[in-house]
């Protein structure tokens, strides 16, 4: 077993293919496999489940993956590292994004930095709050930008920019042409909720705590994984949401969702950038948070 052999296995494991990551790593099929088979052989047990359209990791494949990941990481930093040493940014990037600002704000910001420093390959990971948080922690990822604050003093998260959540219905809804109702109302309607670690809801649960008022009281009708879903179930008139404006914002200028405001309910959050507090950051983690917030400069103020 050697450093490449865990590589090897890390791309296999995000890409869920055998082939997927043999192309990113520029090596056959079956070389990725003889490599795989290595590691199994190494630590007598497998590691990869091989299913009819995904490679999935196993128990011990999962256990392995926080190690191998971590390493991979700090062979990028170190290579990072000795690049500015040489007054040069290049090396590989490891960042990740919550839904809004993963889908949404992270890959113009990505694009630009990659037009400046041609050298430097940045790989984003979207998930929940909670997923890139922990990947953080686990030393997976170098930085995050999430939609919440989290309570965790290993983690130090820096307010980039202000987000504003509204109440989105469909254009045939009663309340399509208000441009405001009362919170109780919110009790009465069917409504689509975000899945359990997202940032989206977590400001929502913490602005209805504020008046009173649980997840438990809503009718929620279902809990999706993404606003992308949320998006096409309100489309389909399953019912009615709060997200983030900017996710929105082409279907309100098209007429094809409709927004309002609820009485006494705050829907502004802020949009962070998150790192773990006792890990020094390497040049190039540096180099892309100064673009960023340098980027974010002139958005709208929380």
């Amino acid at each position: 077993m050697d450093l490449w052999h865990l590589i090897v296995f890390t791309k296999v494991v995000e890409q869920k293919s055998f082939s997927k990551a043999g192309n990113s790593l520029r090596l056959s099929q079956p070389t990725v496999s003889s490599h795989i088979r290595d590691l199994e052989a190494h630590f007598n047990c497998r590691l990869i489940d091989r299913l009819a359209k995904e490679a999935v990791p196993t128990q011990a494949g999962r256990i392995l993956f926080r190690y191998a990941a971590r390493l991979a990481a700090l062979k990028d930093e170190m290579e990072t590292a000795l690049a500015q040493f040489h007054g040069k940014v290049k090396g590989r990037l490891l960042i990740g994004g919550s839904t809004i600002p993963g889908t949404y704000l992270l890959p113009r910001v990505i694009g630009a930095f990659s037009a400046i420093h041609p050298q430097v390959t940045v790989s984003l990971k979207i998930g929940d709050t909670m997923q890139i948080v922990g990947d953080i922690q686990e030393g997976i990822l170098a930085l995050g930008v999430v939609g919440a604050k989290v309570k965790d003093r290993r983690i130090f998260q820096e307010i980039l920019l202000g987000d504003e959540m509204v109440l989105v219905v469909f254009p045939e809804h009663p309340w399509a042409n208000k441009a405001r109702i009362r919170l109780s109302a919110l009790r009465s309607e069917p409504f689509i909720m975000r899945e359990e670690g997202s940032g989206t809801r977590a400001s929502i649960e913490e602005s209805l705590m504020k008046n009173g008022i649980r997840i438990q009281d809503l009718k929620v009708v279902a809990e999706m994984g993404s606003t992308e879903a949320i998006r096409q179930g309100i489309k389909g008139r399953m019912g009615i949401s709060i997200l983030s404006k900017i996710a929105v914002e082409e279907d309100l200028r098209t007429n094809a969702l409709k927004s309002l405001s609820v009485d006494k309910l705050n829907l502004k959050r802020g949009v962070y950038l998150t790192f773990h507090r006792h890990r020094t950051p390497s040049p190039l983690v540096e180099a892309f948070s100064r673009f960023l917030k340098e980027s974010l400069k002139e958005a709208e103020p929380v």
